[in-house]
């Protein structure tokens, strides 16, 4: 295990909640590998059917840790060509310790209590679905420390909300509120405080893995594709896909199931060969 987060698997349903509310649960530069590899393993594994990230003390996250910025280390070098070459590498490598959540084949419901701030709300916007408590605000806090946010919520958000409020939060760094964050389309509800609001995820997480999943993870990849392609290659790719996926077995499981009014039992995703193993 590591400093900033708890890790568990429950039923199904992966928890990771950060733990470093002392410090506002602020990202240092070992949080983002450590989070890459524990979403990466969940992907491997096949166990977890859904993962909930959630936070503990009065903010979701103030984002990336003052240290992280720090001193004249390698990834903050642009003093020459070579320096600034390893730059765009180390750049890429963080970007992808949070597009492992986007590619992971388990949904990602992200519950944000308070600040959700700079590197945190990138983090929240690869998620698959965001809840929120009523004291929570959202912030491109970037702009405020001299610097445009690079970390994928300027690309990631104007899928998510329209475009020219995305481009007022980024330009001003001013916050958005909980009650807007949910008339744009960022977040699916707002609970009152933080405990409804890990009731209120933990039962979505439920309803999720209670699913095929099977049929969970292949419509990720669906809609994934479809938000990045036009409609006609979306399309394509799931005559593909869903010849890849169907299962009449998993149907025939899903509809007695109803019919009996009980919970369907489906067999986990296969481990990915490799690393997995």
């Amino acid at each position: 295990m590591n400093d900033f987060f708890q890790l568990s698997i429950e039923q199904g349903i992966a928890h990771l909640q950060l733990n470093r509310p002392e410090r506002m649960n602020t990202m240092a530069p070992a949080f983002f590998p450590a989070l890459r590899d524990a979403v990466q393993a969940l992907h491997d594994g096949g166990e977890a059917r859904v993962l909930v990230i959630s936070s503990t003390g009065k903010h979701f996250s103030a984002g990336m840790a003052l240290e992280t910025f720090a001193g004249e280390g390698a990834l903050l070098d642009t003093s020459s060509a070579r320096a600034r070459l390893s730059f765009q590498d180390g750049l890429r490598r963080l970007m992808g310790c949070f597009d492992v959540l986007d590619s992971a084949r388990l949904p990602v419901l992200c519950a944000v209590q308070g600040g959700c701030i700079g590197g945190a709300l990138d983090l929240a916007a690869a998620c698959d679905v965001r809840y929120c408590s009523a004291d929570a605000f959202f912030c491109i806090q970037e702009i405020n420390i001299g610097m445009a946010a690079d970390l994928g919520v300027l690309q990631r958000l104007p899928k998510l909300m329209p475009a020219g409020v995305v481009r007022e939060l980024a330009y001003t760094g001013e916050r958005l509120s909980a009650e807007r964050a949910l008339q744009l389309g960022l977040v699916n509800a707002v609970l009152p405080d933080a405990a409804a609001l890990l009731e209120h995820t933990m039962a979505i997480a439920r309803n999720i893995a209670g699913k095929s999943p099977l049929a969970i993870a292949g419509s990720k990849l669906a809609m994934n594709h479809a938000r990045d392609h036009g409609t006609a290659a979306a399309l394509q790719q799931m005559t593909l896909l869903q010849s890849a996926i169907f299962d009449t077995g998993e149907m025939a499981e899903a509809i007695m199931a109803w019919k009996s009014k009980r919970e369907a039992r489906f067999e986990g995703l296969h481990p990915v060969p490799g690393e997995a193993a």
